[in-house]
């Protein structure tokens, strides 16, 4: 019961969902979501805590960026039925669509000064 409550704590947070909508458009890293969010670092660094440890979210290090993606191949049974769910929920919700805009114009390496 205690993995359910964690998934759907996940879940619980305008912010967090926004993350995962964003996350299903391309990997992101955390400047990235900083950037969409308008939220400090350690906020987001937070709410990515979050999604990690409820597994919904996976990051990989490549180099010098350390990437953020959905975690589509894993065996938690909740996050293997919920993540398809949440691809078709919200398609008209102003703030995502703002969200997936915004999303193409940013520059990861203009954003940290790489």
């Amino acid at each position: 019961m205690k993995e359910l409550a964690q998934v759907f704590k996940a879940l619980s947070d305008t912010n967090r969902i926004r993350i995962l909508k964003m996350l299903e458009t391309r990997s992101l890293c955390v400047c990235e979501i900083t950037e969409l969010l308008g939220l400090a670092v350690s906020t987001v660094s937070k709410h990515l805590s979050m999604l990690r440890d409820a597994e919904f979210i996976r990051d990989d290090k490549d180099g010098k960026w350390v990437n953020y993606h959905l975690n589509i191949e894993q065996t938690n049974e909740y996050i293997r039925h919920l993540l398809p769910l949440i691809r078709t929920w919200l398609p008209e919700d102003e703030v995502i669509m703002k969200d997936k805009e915004k999303l193409n114009t940013i520059d990861r390496n203009i954003l940290c000064n790489i």
